[in-house]
């Protein structure tokens, strides 16, 4: 579990295709301080498993093994040596939660349509699939390559958010150019909402009077 408030961009190192996996290997500083193998840390929103951890300096070197499906579903497929990556360690029980609840599974790309600089902050306009856009609510919150962000409008095949000088600083946002795919992961809370209401529209049975019953769950 993760928050979406990214700790720092670090620097993929290597790529290595092999013939189960791809070797993602990313320079770290902050986030490998304590980091031990078997970790979780989220990768532009993408929960991955550090295998690997190595000295580099004052910085750290940590591995990590994707699958193919992993690779292409998210925007990894078009990463190259020297880019920039948000990272995020694992939530502690004792932390605390600055952005919203982020799983780190990736549910869909989107790309960007707009990215201006309006005065000191920046408007970012992201095309998403149908599977996210119905998530994606006036306000609500949402994970765009690992970072919690608030929507700002909605429009039927599109959202928009605000960037302030901060997050462009100090994320991978500052590489970014139109174009470029962006890792989205819709808020849990409304995955679950509609989970719910699914089961009780299932519940509900016609009365020989035309009135619906809901019948209680089992």
């Amino acid at each position: 579990m993760f928050t979406g408030i990214v700790e720092e961009a670090g620097v993929i190192e290597k790529i290595t295709p092999t013939k189960k996996s791809i070797e993602l290997t990313v320079r770290a500083g902050v986030c490998g301080r304590g980091l031990k193998i078997g970790a979780s840390v989220a990768v532009n929103g993408c929960c991955l498993t550090a295998v690997k951890i190595s000295v580099l300096g004052k910085a750290k070197l940590i591995q990590f093994d994707l699958l193919q499906e992993s690779w292409q579903r998210t925007n990894f497929q078009f990463a190259k040596v020297g880019s920039l990556v948000n990272l995020e360690r694992s939530l502690r029980v004792d932390g605390e939660l600055g952005g919203h609840f982020v799983t780190g599974h990736v549910d869909g790309l989107g790309k960007i349509i707009k990215w201006e600089r309006v005065g000191k902050d920046h408007v970012l306009d992201i095309s998403a699939p149908s599977e996210v856009m119905r998530y994606v609510v006036h306000k609500g919150s949402i994970t765009v390559d690992g970072i919690s962000l608030t929507v700002a409008a909605v429009a039927k095949k599109s959202f928009r958010i605000w960037i302030i000088p901060h997050t462009f600083a100090a994320t991978a946002l500052r590489e970014r150019k139109v174009g470029a795919a962006m890792n989205l992961e819709a808020d849990l809370l409304g995955k679950y909402v509609e989970k719910f209401l699914s089961a009780r529209r299932t519940n509900v049975t016609s009365l020989p009077c035309g009135c619906n019953l809901v019948l209680p769950d089992c």
